[in-house]
Formats: structure tokens, C-alpha cells, sequence
């Protein structure tokens, strides 16, 4: 078991994360600051954006458990990520309580993909949506996917991260589609990922532009 105990923070993490953010549902429903832009008002309902909404969940579990068994060190920074932005998301919820008015009063069609998005509004709540955690996570998995070494020198890394790509991007349409967001929380989620970029990936980035030091030393005669 010492070999898996790099799980440990993750578990306390999320131990702290659920029961914090349990608290926030409960407690910012009535009296939390609308967060509505002019564009939300021209984004169509689209019920069939639930399914990449619902994937999110097993999308960012899957590339986590991945590198736990993996790669430790692209682990360790695939939690740094998201334990940041998450950590963040808790915070601004609880200083400024904020929510939308996005959800129809009535789904425009009755089947199984607004079925879906009706169990999906009953159990969560349209409050504490500032930045998007979908937005953010998405970007979290998938940069840890293009990054991941294993997946570099696979067989199938390539398709898997086209596969990633269009999963993330679905993921992020699927947030203001299903009005679970507004673009406010889809583009400060969208700047959140891109600096927690730079920050857990400056590294690997820069070395990656930069060219080679060449030996310019005259060999000396013997």
C-alpha cells in the first residue's frame, strides 16, 4: 500500500472539496449576486449537450486515475491543477454568493436528452457557477493528456488526444448550451485554465521552444 499512498491528498481533498461545496448549495439559494451577459440571451437550448455535460465526471476521473497508476510526477501536477482552480471556485462562491436565471421555465421537448437535463436541474442547484469548475476541469484533464509522456509513446496516444481535444471542447459548449452556465463563468473559467497552464506547465512549455545549446569551444590541439 506504500506504493499508492500519493492518493492520500487526493482523498483529504475531496473529502474537504464535497463537504464544503455541500454547504454552499445549501446555503447560497436565495441571496446570491445574477451573473447574466447580453449573449446568453442568443444561446439556443440544446438538451443533446447533456451527454458531454455528464461525461465531464467520468472524463476527469478517468485522466486522474490514469496518471495515478502511470506517470506520478504528471499525477501530482494533473491535482495541482484542479485542486487550485477548485480551491479558487469554493472561495469566490463563498465570499460572493452567485447564481443565473438562465433554466426555462418549461423544456420546449419532452425525450430522453431533456429527461436527462430535468434529473440534472432538480439535483443541482443554479447557484455557485462562478468561475466554471466544468469549464476549468476540462481544460485540466486535457492539458494533462497532451502532456502525459505515456501517452506520448503510445500506440493510440494520438487518437486519444483528438479524442480528449473534442471531448473538452463538447464539454465547454455543453455548460452554456444546457443554460447551466453563463459565459461570464465560461470565459473567467476559460482565463483561470489558460494561467494554470503557464504556471504547472511553464516549464515543460518553455523547454520545449527552446533551442539547443551548441558547443561553440575550439577542441585544443593535444
Amino acid at each position: 500500500m506504500k506504493k499508492y499512498r500519493h492518493a492520500i491528498p487526493l482523498l483529504i481533498y475531496m473529502v474537504i472539496y464535497l463537504a464544503w461545496f455541500s454547504w454552499l448549495e445549501k446555503t447560497n439559494v436565495k441571496n446570491y449576486q445574477v451573473i447574466h451577459v447580453t449573449l446568453d440571451d442568443y444561446i439556443p437550448f440544446c438538451e443533446i449537450f447533456v451527454i458531454p455535460y455528464l461525461l465531464w465526471f467520468l472524463y476527469v476521473a478517468a485522466v486522474v486515475v490514469y496518471l495515478f497508476f502511470k506517470n506520478k510526477q504528471d499525477y501530482f501536477k494533473v491535482c495541482t491543477f484542479l485542486f487550485t482552480g477548485m480551491t479558487v471556485f469554493l472561495i469566490v462562491s463563498t465570499l460572493w454568493p452567485n447564481g443565473h436565471h438562465l433554466r426555462l421555465a418549461v423544456l420546449p421537448r419532452d425525450n430522453i436528452f431533456t429527461q436527462l437535463v430535468s434529473m440534472l436541474w432538480k439535483t443541482d442547484t443554479p447557484t455557485n457557477l462562478w468561475p466554471s469548475i466544468h469549464v476549468f476541469n476540462s481544460m485540466g484533464a486535457h492539458f494533462a493528456v497532451m502532456h502525459s509522456r505515456e501517452l506520448a509513446s503510445s500506440k493510440w496516444g494520438k487518437h486519444i488526444k483528438i479524442i480528449s481535444g473534442i471531448l473538452s471542447v463538447s464539454i465547454i459548449l455543453s455548460t452554456v448550451f444546457i443554460k447551466q452556465h453563463s459565459l461570464f463563468d465560461v470565459a473567467t473559467g476559460i482565463l483561470m485554465g489558460s494561467v494554470m497552464y503557464v504556471v504547472v506547465y511553464r516549464r515543460e512549455w518553455l523547454l520545449a521552444g527552446r533551442p539547443e545549446k551548441k558547443n561553440n569551444r575550439t577542441p585544443q590541439a593535444g
